[in-house]
Order: C-alpha cells, then structure tokens, then sequence
C-alpha cells in the first residue's frame, strides 16, 4: 500500500508536519511511504528577500514532486501552509497541472488528506483544509480527517492546532514557533489513520 505525502514548506513548519505524518502512516504494517515537495514558484531572490533560502536548501535533499508520485499512491496526504485562508500559490499550481489526471479519473477512489498551518491561532486553519477538500472531492478522491480519537485536537491547557479537519501548527506572527509534540502527535495520528484506512479500503 503506497502512501504519498505532497507538501509545500516556506519556512519548515509543514516540512516538520510532514516528517511526523511520514512517522504515522509508515507505523502501518505494509505501508510504502513517500514524502515530496512541490514546485517552488519564486525566484531565489524573492525567497532571499524573505527570509526563506535557509529553509528551502535545507529541504533540497527532498525530491520534488511528479505527477507519478499521485497517480502510484492508494493514499495522499497534502501539507500547504495558509495564505489568506486557503492553499499556498505553489499548491495551487501543481494541484492545477492536474488536469490531464482528472480528465482519466486516476485519482478516483484514492484516500486524500490535509494538513496545514498559520500564523494565528484564528490564521484560516480550517477555511485552508477545506477549501483544499474542494479539488479533492473533484478529483473522486475519499477524503480523510482526524478524528476526535485524537483527543489532543480538544486541550485548551495550551495553543495547540489541529481539528477534525487534519492536523495543524500555528506558526507565530514571526514564524518562530516550531510545531509543538502535541501538534505532532496530530500528524502522525494522521498519517497513521490515513495509512490504516487505504489499507481497509484495499481489502
């Protein structure tokens, strides 16, 4: 069973997100999983200006993603940072080559999923989730959450993301706040659950 986590990370609270979904899903016996990025669509002098070249070398051992990585995959776990309440511009774009596999229907009864982050606590976690569920639901995919059986998503002992949606991290207004353990846990709960239930699915 193939999992495929796609993501987009700026400054690497996603890519963080990701490694802990990766830890999830790869916990589930026969789970084959693979991590990727997407296109990057700013120039390095933009990325410079903003502070982000550091992190964005730092993710340059992670291959970039192909169309193949979607269509081989039983289960897709996207990760996006927020902007202005929905996906990044890069998601958005690679999500947009997609067409040719949605006029084949291949990714129709594949298990999608979304996990992402902000600035705030309040930053449109949960608009991004699920407006990104609209291109799945086009594309036929099945699409997966996290469950209130992760009961961190509930905490109010501390600022935590995650809803049922999928997991979350809130980033800071200065991007400094790394994920925290119980933010994920969220992920790697995710992952797992995701990976647990394409392989149901695949019975």
């Amino acid at each position: 069973m193939n999992v495929s986590i796609v993501y987009y990370s700026m400054y690497g609270h996603i890519y963080r997100m990701a490694e802990a979904v990766k830890e999830g899903a790869g916990s589930v016996s026969g789970a084959n999983v693979r991590i990727c990025r997407v296109p990057e669509t700013l120039p390095e002098d933009v990325l410079k200006k903003m502070d982000a070249l550091k992190q964005q070398k730092a993710q340059a051992h992670v291959p970039v993603c192909k169309l193949e990585d979607l269509t081989s995959a039983d289960a897709i776990i996207f990760g996006t940072p927020t902007r202005f309440g929905n996906m990044c511009g890069q998601m958005r774009q690679f999500l947009d080559s997609t067409g040719g596999l949605w006029s084949k229907g291949a990714l129709v009864g594949k298990v999608g999923s979304v996990f992402t982050s902000s600035a705030t606590q309040h930053g449109g976690q949960e608009s991004t989730i699920l407006s990104f569920h609209f291109t799945l639901l086009h594309q036929g995919m099945i699409i997966v959450g996290l469950p209130y059986t992760f009961a961190g998503q509930m905490r109010i002992d501390e600022v935590t993301g995650s809803s049922p949606y999928g997991a979350s991290t809130i980033a800071g207004e200065d991007g400094k706040r790394m994920p925290s353990e119980n933010e994920l846990d969220a992920a790697r709960f995710q992952g797992k659950h995701v990976a647990e239930i394409a392989t149901k699915l695949m019975r």
